[in-house]
């Protein structure tokens, strides 16, 4: 009788789900859905899931000011919400926040900044160097709900583009030429003609929507099923 080597078990065939993030980087509770969904993805490689991951163009405040507007009397105009509730729910948010591992530190002079020309670096990395676009659009969170940066700031988005392994002398000269506008509002027309109007929105293999800063434990649940279907 011989003796065999148990056999290793073979993992199951990976199955890269395409997932676009739309989404802005103003918005908290997309910080949050971010969190989830790296939190499942992490769990579902067992399984054999994997996720191409592209972010896309949302504007919550197109018309927003160049000086950018507070965020108490942001909220309280936009949603009628009083200090008091504003300031209950940035309790809330700091907290699911800080689940998925982030330090969120808007308090009551925060500020909400135009960030069309984020979006417009933001695609930059995309089209340049795509495997940089996660780590720029992270850098670009921190600056404003860590940092609590100018988001209409040059130097502050180049530095973002810097932190993220991207060239920060091209970034520059991106924001200084214009480039990518029309792609960009082009993109942000083509989500809210496929019905998107609040964010985060997840799309999975351009058809199925995952709506909202859900939980890991929700977007692992919904993605397990997509991988069966898809």
């Amino acid at each position: 009788m011989t003796d065999t080597a148990p056999q290793t078990p073979t993992p199951a065939p990976l199955k890269t789900l395409r997932i676009d993030f739309v989404s802005d980087v103003v918005c908290p509770w997309c910080v949050v859905g971010l969190g989830g969904l790296e939190t499942a993805l992490e769990t579902l490689k067992a399984e054999g899931v994997a996720a191409d991951i592209a972010f896309q163009p949302f504007e919550l405040n197109p018309q927003i000011a160049p000086e950018g507007e507070n965020i108490v009397e942001h909220i309280g105009r936009k949603y009628g919400a009083t200090p008091e509730q504003s300031a209950a729910n940035r309790e809330m948010i700091k907290a699911r926040a800080a689940e998925v591992g982030f330090d969120m530190r808007m308090g009551p002079d925060s500020r909400i900044w135009n960030t069309f020309d984020a979006h417009r670096l933001l695609h930059w990395a995309h089209e340049t160097a795509p495997e940089k676009q996660k780590a720029l659009k992270q850098a670009l969170f921190a600056a404003h709900f860590t940092d609590n940066r100018n988001l209409t700031d040059a130097g502050v988005l180049t530095s973002a583009a810097e932190a993220a392994g991207l060239d920060r002398a091209e970034a520059g000269e991106v924001l200084a030429s214009g480039r990518y506008a029309q792609a960009v509002r082009a993109a942000e027309e083509l989500w809210r003609s496929r019905g998107i109007n609040s964010v985060p929105a997840v799309v999975v293999e351009g058809k199925y929507l995952i709506s909202g800063g859900q939980p890991a434990s929700a977007f692992e649940q919904a993605l397990r099923q997509i991988a069966k279907e898809a």
